[in-house]
């Protein structure tokens, strides 16, 4: 995007209810409240204020940037960078900062795919 300014989301914590909001503009973009707020209606059965009250949280957390006209909407930080930052704080807080531990739990969880270990080795093979 044009102009568009993206920065990095190592200070802002974003709740549940906070990323709802975010994944919206992070699939869409630049979009009115209104919209974000009228899908999550939809979506969630959520009322209007509440969406509007959420994403004047993540105006205040530096997240969103909202212009006019139209309360225009979009992200300011990436969703790869949260996704860092929340896969980072649940190996410190679970796995007692543990990537092994992580994996271990996360592969016990389920029979993988002859195709899934494939890609898990390339990705393995990709970091040494």
């Amino acid at each position: 995007m044009k102009g568009e300014r993206i920065m990095q989301s190592e200070n802002i914590k974003l709740f549940d209810s906070e990323l709802k909001v975010m994944d919206i503009l992070w699939k869409e973009g630049i979009v009115p409240a209104k919209y974000v707020a009228d899908r999550l209606t939809q979506e969630l059965g959520w009322n209007k204020n509440t969406t509007y009250t959420l994403i004047k949280r993540c105006m205040k957390k530096g997240a969103i940037e909202r212009t006019e006209p139209n309360f225009m909407c979009h992200a300011l930080i990436a969703k790869e960078d949260v996704q860092e930052t929340e896969t980072n704080e649940l190996i410190n807080k679970i796995y007692d900062g543990s990537v092994d531990k992580l994996f271990a739990a996360l592969l016990g969880r389920k029979k993988l795919s002859t195709e899934q270990i494939e890609k898990l080795k390339q990705i393995v093979d990709s970091l040494e």
